[in-house]
C-alpha cells in the first residue's frame, strides 16, 4: 500500500493520502487519545506517542505531533507503518457516527442568511481547507457574527487566524452583507 504525504500550513501537522476512502460518513476529529476510542486507526496512531491530534477526512488523515516531540523524520515512518497495518487489517477505521459539531442557537428568522452562509462554507471554504488537511464546521450565527470550529490541521495552525479573518470573513462579508465578523470557537 502506497501512502503519500503532504505538508500542511501547520508545521506540526502532516497530511497522509492513502489513495482510498478514510471517513466516508463525514470528517472525524480526535483531539485526545480518549476521544479516539471510536476509531481503531486514531487509537493506533495515538499509541505511537508524540501524536497530539488525529483528523480523518474523506480520503486523507492528518496527524499532529505534540509540542516538543520527535522530528517528522522519526515520526513519519512510524505513522506510515501504523497506517498500513490498520488499513491492511480490514477493521473499520472509525464508527459510522458523523463527528460534525451541531450548530445551536440560530434565530429562525435568520434561516435564509444561515442557509447562504452554510452554502458558501460548503462550496468554497471547506474544499480549500480540506486541501490543507483540515475542516471547518459552522457553529452558529448571532447578531452578525458567524461562529466556526476549526478541526484537523487548522486547529492550532499559526496561519488559522489569518485564514479565518483575511479569507473566510472577507468572503462571507462580500456575499452576505449581514455578516460583520467571523470568530473561532
Amino acid at each position: 500500500m502506497l501512502i503519500e504525504t503532504e505538508r500542511t500550513p501547520n508545521p506540526d501537522t502532516l497530511k497522509f493520502l492513502p489513495g482510498r476512502p478514510v471517513s466516508p460518513h463525514g470528517p472525524r476529529d480526535f483531539p485526545t487519545p480518549e476521544s479516539a476510542q471510536a476509531s481503531p486507526l486514531a487509537s493506533a496512531l495515538f499509541a505511537i506517542g508524540d501524536v497530539d491530534r488525529v483528523f480523518l477526512g474523506a480520503d486523507f488523515v492528518t496527524v499532529s505531533r505534540a509540542p516538543g516531540s520527535a522530528d517528522w523524520s522519526i515520526l513519519k515512518p512510524l505513522i506510515l507503518e501504523t497506517m498500513v497495518s490498520v488499513f491492511s487489517s480490514g477493521v473499520p477505521l472509525a464508527d459510522d457516527e458523523d463527528g460534525a459539531d451541531e450548530a445551536t442557537g440560530d434565530d429562525p428568522e435568520d434561516a435564509p442568511i444561515v442557509a447562504q452562509i452554510r452554502e458558501l462554507l460548503d462550496t468554497r471554504v471547506r474544499p480549500a481547507v480540506a486541501a490543507d488537511g483540515g475542516d471547518i464546521v459552522y457553529r452558529g450565527f448571532q447578531k452578525g457574527v458567524v461562529y466556526l470550529h476549526l478541526r484537523g490541521s487548522c486547529a492550532g495552525c499559526p496561519s488559522s487566524t489569518a485564514t479565518l479573518k483575511g479569507g473566510i470573513e472577507n468572503l462571507l462579508r462580500h456575499y452576505v452583507p449581514e455578516v460583520v465578523e467571523v470568530r473561532a470557537v
